[in-house]
């Protein structure tokens, strides 16, 4: 019953990130508009899909905590029950830098190896939603050689695999509900690089920064406790028995050169959000406070968006209300 989304879907050659906000709230009509949407989000996917069955097509939904309150109220006759880490995007402040928290009600993270496949299931998805919403975000992500960022870095190094990936990115029957066992948290950001100022640093400074080097992506050995620790190092979270625990990042560059914008967007699942949340307190805030992640000097976040996404079956059920 409790089917996940394909949260652990593969990379792709392209992506699309999409945020909506609920444009009228207090209409009962553009709230039956969303919901008859997301439950319809199956058979849109399999008419998009079919297109190209080996384009390694999927879609993933993802739920703000105000609009699950608006879509799932407890009058509800599905009678299902909010997430209990679901919050809104707490913003991080710290010396230096800050995460903004941004406006954002539904994410669609729309994922293929073939940009117009991407492209026709935001334009059906986006005709079935109507005036009912209101486009926030939408960025256009895309695989950069080797799965590098715009940095020149291999991005995702860190990721779980195999049987540790469902272990650290979906929600297990000890952590909540039984209707929220398959379900995943999702941490949306956008940063921004200023390209320049990295260009101007040597190879060696900028491997510091990030922890790894930029040719072969090997692991560099930890500063000594106390010193601004290198990005991995930052982004390892550890309870306090000294448990590791994982993140999925699905990150992706974006940009145009043309414009001179050169990003990254962002996107981690987990299936505990507090995770997420303590990797940005540690990387804008610094431990010890004060020695921030220094790739922050270069990348700045702009968007920042909480989401919970529900097992399949939920998504199915909206329609029933």
């Amino acid at each position: 019953m409790n089917v996940p989304q394909p949260v652990q879907a593969p990379l792709t050659k392209s992506a699309t990130f999409l945020v909506l906000t609920i444009a009228n709230p207090s209409s009962p009509s553009s709230l039956k508009t969303i919901r008859s949407a997301l439950a319809s989000i199956h058979d849109l996917s399999k008419n998009v899909s079919i297109r190209d069955l080996n384009s390694n097509f999927s879609v993933t939904v993802g739920i703000g905590s105000a609009a699950w309150d608006l879509l799932i109220p407890p009058s509800s006759s599905s009678h299902l029950p909010k997430p209990s880490e679901l919050h809104p995007f707490r913003p991080v402040h710290g010396q230096r830098h800050s995460a903004p928290a941004t406006p954002g009600d539904l994410l669609f993270h729309i994922r293929s190896d073939r940009r117009d496949i991407c492209f026709e299931f935001e334009s059906q998805l986006l005709r079935l939603l109507g005036a009912s919403v209101t486009v926030e975000d939408d960025t256009q992500g895309f695989r950069y050689f080797d799965a590098r960022d715009l940095l020149g870095f291999v991005d995702g190094t860190a990721n779980p695999s195999a049987a540790a990936l469902p272990e650290a990115v979906l929600i297990a029957e000890q952590d909540d509900h039984k209707a929220c066992v398959g379900g995943s948290y999702v941490v949306v950001q956008k940063y921004i690089h200023d390209m320049p100022s990295w260009r101007a640093l040597s190879t060696s400074d900028q491997e510091a920064i990030i922890g790894r080097t930029k040719a072969d992506n090997v692991e560099l050995d930890d500063q000594a406790p106390g010193a601004q620790q290198p990005h991995k190092t930052l982004a390892t979270i550890e309870d306090e028995h000294g448990n590791e625990h994982g993140i999925l990042r699905d990150n992706m560059p974006f940009g145009s050169p043309g414009s001179g914008v050169f990003g990254t967007y962002f996107i981690g699942y987990s299936r505990r959000l507090w995770v997420v949340e303590k990797m940005l307190e540690r990387m804008f805030v610094g431990d010890p406070p004060g020695k921030h992640d220094r790739i922050l000097d270069f990348s700045t976040a702009v968007t920042g968006g909480t989401f919970y996404v529900p097992p399949g079956w939920v998504l199915g059920e909206l329609d029933e209300d």
